[in-house]
């Protein structure tokens, strides 16, 4: 079989970028080592943030590039994918004045809530300073975005390859051959990798791994753990925001669980503690364990923080986040090779966008790096 584009990992990028490659008229395999939306890496579940909050006017102008193409995807796929439902910004060191700030410099429509204001209008959390709130937030369905992206895809003739780990990629004189555990290899013009937490292990079965170890940045690969908590009024579940609060060096971010949350009739709300898992290096050596330490710290957090729910989870999961340290992501491409990762645990918002700059480097490999967009570039350049 031979394409055009051979796309590595049918997580959120791969798939979005194998979408956007294939709407383009361009042949495209996307290739996934297990099954798309599989919960080994980290594009599973029901329950991301899609948040316009950010303390720089970069990332905050990116997501509402972002908002537009998820609603061109939910036009595209006939689903509904995000659900808005607003979101609280509060902690003294998540600092909301500043993220105010900047929501008004790109436009964005917020609010400034005061401590007392807040707990009335949102009595489910507790609150000790103001809280900045902007109802376009919402939450996007993860493992539904995915799966939709990659029937998209091949609605617009690409082929998905399951079950096809990646055992060597090889650089010819005409292109690319990648080498799967099964079936003849694919030849290609050029590959695009977006293999997220299995990235690191990946690199080594790349054409050149020095030089592409030298020009990536280094990469934190950690599993990170997630918990359900009750609402204890079942008739609040469809009124919660999503929230992010940061105070003491403990950041926590906290939505409404969708579809994982729900458990014998009854939903929950999704607790986690950002960048508070255990360094494993590479999605090779992740074992799915919940960590007992995390579930203890956010147990009692959500006795402290959030009265509204019951300080007991009732179902837990983990995924793994794959961080550079600038926590900025990497689109970049040497020699015909594409590299759209790591997502750094806030990327699943720009889920479509990414798939859209990806492949626009892809395409366009011979040109600079447009200013704008430098800071995506490899560091090692």
């Amino acid at each position: 079989m031979s394409a055009s584009y051979v796309v590595i990992g049918a997580g959120l990028a791969g798939a979005a970028t194998a979408w956007r490659l294939a709407q383009r008229g361009c042949e495209v395999t996307l290739v996934e080592r297990s099954r798309p939306a599989n919960p080994d890496g980290s594009s599973h579940g029901s329950a991301r943030i899609l948040r316009h909050a950010y303390p720089d006017p970069f990332h905050a102008g990116l997501v509402g590039r972002a908002a537009e193409q998820w609603d061109e995807l939910e036009d595209a796929s006939g689903e509904r994918l995000v659900r808005r439902v607003g979101a609280l910004d509060h902690g003294p060191e998540r600092d909301p004045r500043r993220l105010a700030g900047v929501l008004a410099e790109v436009g964005v429509a917020h609010e400034l809530v005061g401590a007392a204001e807040a707990r009335q209008r949102w009595p489910g959390l507790r609150f000790e300073g103001e809280a900045m709130w902007h109802p376009s937030a919402g939450v996007l369905d993860a493992e539904a975005s995915v799966l939709a992206m990659t029937r998209l895809a091949e609605a617009a003739g690409a082929t998905v390859l399951r079950d096809r780990p990646v055992a060597q990629v090889r650089r010819e004189p005409t292109g690319y051959l990648v080498e799967t555990a099964a079936a003849d290899p694919l030849a290609a013009d050029r590959v695009v990798v977006a293999a997220g937490g299995w990235l690191p292990d990946l690199v080594d079965r790349l054409p050149d791994p020095a030089r592409l170890r030298a020009l990536l940045p280094a990469f934190a690969v950690t599993q990170e753990s997630a918990f359900h908590f009750p609402y204890r009024d079942d008739a609040d579940a469809g009124h919660w925001p999503t929230s992010i609060h940061q105070d003491a060096g403990m950041t926590v971010y906290a939505l409404p669980g969708g579809r994982d949350a729900e458990r014998d009739g009854r939903a929950g709300h999704k607790v986690a503690e950002l960048h508070g898992g255990r360094s494993i290096g590479s999605a090779v050596h992740a074992d799915g364990v919940v960590d007992p330490a995390q579930r203890q710290r956010l147990t009692a957090y959500v006795e402290r923080w959030l009265p509204g729910l019951e300080p007991a989870p009732y179902a837990e999961t983990t995924c793994l986040f794959t961080t550079t340290p600038t926590e900025d992501f990497v689109i970049d491409e040497v020699d015909g090779l594409t590299v759209v990762s790591a997502c750094s645990g806030h990327g699943a918002k720009f889920a479509p966008l990414l798939g859209t700059l990806a492949a626009d480097r892809a395409m366009r490999h011979d040109e600079p790096v447009p200013g704008a967009w430098a800071r995506l570039a490899f560091p090692g350049r």
